[in-house]
């Protein structure tokens, strides 16, 4: 990590096997496979495999070193032996996964494992020559050994495992980026696993265990999109002040629980949760996440320019960096409603986590988006990494901020509010519905909040 706190290493594991001359009808396999998390099926068949000879160590699985109970208890049944083998370790475990993700017989599997597969694991000499009663009489071509390198990361392991502690009972994505350089300190997916368990091995039974989609404890949802519901606000004020489609202090009318542009929506209405007696201008309407005030500015804004200024904050683009991450994209603008619902964050908007943290630098930053990055720059001038920049003036950076201040202070982040140090966040929640009639959708829980600090 940044502090040169190791978080993947090469170290070693056991391999639990049996020795086949040493099992007969007394070895407990039974016992065995309910240790080893193993079919007795799976045992028989490698027992019974033609090279299976008498003395043979066959082994079954790979363990962690960190398993000395079960290294014990594995011991107490006859035939099994355990010896050392080479594997990665993980100091940190389930806290560096996202991070790490896991190596398997050699080869990165995820995370920076795969990303940086060809650099960590280097590449094994080989040598022809001609031998004579076993000495090497002349060397035919060689090929020398390219050692892997080490690599450093911008992340804390200390503040990722802090932050892995208090999600890991959630599902969830944590991004904490330096807003001034674009370093991420740290990236954070639960439910996640221990990478050592998958840097050891697991079998077959265990892999069908695991379930995939959104809910695997493989899926990083630091790369995926989500709904960003609310969030989405800023980024529309923002537009709205940098197209002079309407001012910060311009009134947009009455507030409203219910709203809807005219009577060619038929029964389809923008809602929302509070009713407020303030004027509906944008802080108001950023502090009380006032979902018909960001649908009338979509539409003030108009089609034409919101694509425009969407696409200029990198929506639609892909973004570099040394994982995959999914593009943030709005859908198709074809509607009033369409255009009216992407106002407030719902509609077909899907915007990642990595991304969001880079659009709100840009209220920071006095209008440019700092650029993610992961790989440590030892070089001072190289630190500071741009993905866009002014992509709003800093007047409008600072009207959204001073904006962002007031939603923590008196909004809808309060609970987060601290006399001694000054926060600017929006809360988001986005609806993941059928239709606007469903009542069993879930929700999308957002909070993207920044200091003085960076």
């Amino acid at each position: 990590d940044r502090s040169d706190r190791i978080i993947a290493k090469d170290g070693e594991a056991y391999s639990v096997g049996l020795v086949n001359g040493k099992v007969d009808s007394t070895t407990d396999l039974n016992r065995l496979a309910s240790l080893l998390n193993i079919d007795v099926k799976t045992i028989n068949d490698k027992l019974n495999q033609k090279y299976a000879s008498d003395n043979i160590f066959i082994e079954l699985k790979k363990i962690s070193k960190e398993e000395q109970d079960l290294k014990l208890e594995l011991l107490k049944i006859k035939g099994v032996m355990i010896t050392d083998v080479k594997s990665r370790v993980y100091p940190y475990k389930e806290a560096t996964s996202t991070v790490t993700g896991y190596v398997q017989n050699g080869e990165g599997k995820s995370g920076i494992e795969l990303a940086l597969n060809d650099k960590l694991k280097g590449e094994d000499g080989k040598e022809i020559y001609i031998d004579k009663d076993g000495t090497k009489i002349k060397t035919i071509a060689e090929k020398k050994v390219k050692n892997g390198v080490d690599i450093k990361l911008t992340i804390d392991a200390e503040e990722q495992k802090k932050i892995y502690d208090v999600f890991k009972d959630d599902k969830s994505a944590v991004i904490k980026i330096n807003y001034n350089t674009g370093e991420i300190i740290a990236m954070v997916s639960t439910p996640t696993y221990d990478a050592n368990t998958f840097s050891v091995g697991i079998t077959d039974e265990e892999w069908e265990n695991i379930k995939n989609g959104v809910d695997s404890i493989l899926y990083n949802k630091c790369l995926a999109t989500f709904a960003p519901g609310s969030t989405m606000k800023p980024i529309i004020g923002a537009i709205g002040l940098e197209t002079n489609s309407f001012t910060a202090s311009e009134d947009f009318g009455k507030s409203n629980l219910k709203w809807q542009k005219d009577s060619s929506w038929g029964d389809f209405y923008i809602t929302t949760l509070e009713k407020y007696n303030e004027t509906s201008n944008l802080q108001n309407a950023l502090v009380y996440s006032d979902n018909i005030y960001f649908a009338k500015a979509a539409l003030k804004i108009g089609k034409d320019n919101l694509k425009k200024n969407l696409d200029k904050f990198g929506f639609n683009e892909k973004m570099d960096f040394v994982q995959d991450i999914q593009n943030s994209t709005y859908g198709k603008l074809d509607s009033d409603k369409a255009i009216a619902n992407t106002g407030y964050g719902q509609g077909e908007v899907m915007v990642n986590p990595i991304f969001m943290a880079s659009v709100y630098s840009s209220f920071a930053n006095g209008g440019t988006m700092c650029k993610p990055y992961m790989i440590y720059e030892e070089n001072k001038e190289n630190k500071t990494k741009i993905f866009k920049q002014n992509v709003i003036t800093e007047k409008t950076a600072t009207e959204i901020k001073n904006d962002l201040k007031e939603v923590v202070k008196r909004g809808t982040a309060k609970e987060c509010y601290n006399e001694s140090k000054n926060l600017y966040g929006k809360t988001g929640t986005a609806e993941i519905k059928a239709s606007q009639d469903d009542k069993n959708g879930t929700e999308n829980g957002w909070f993207d909040v920044f200091d003085d600090d960076g």
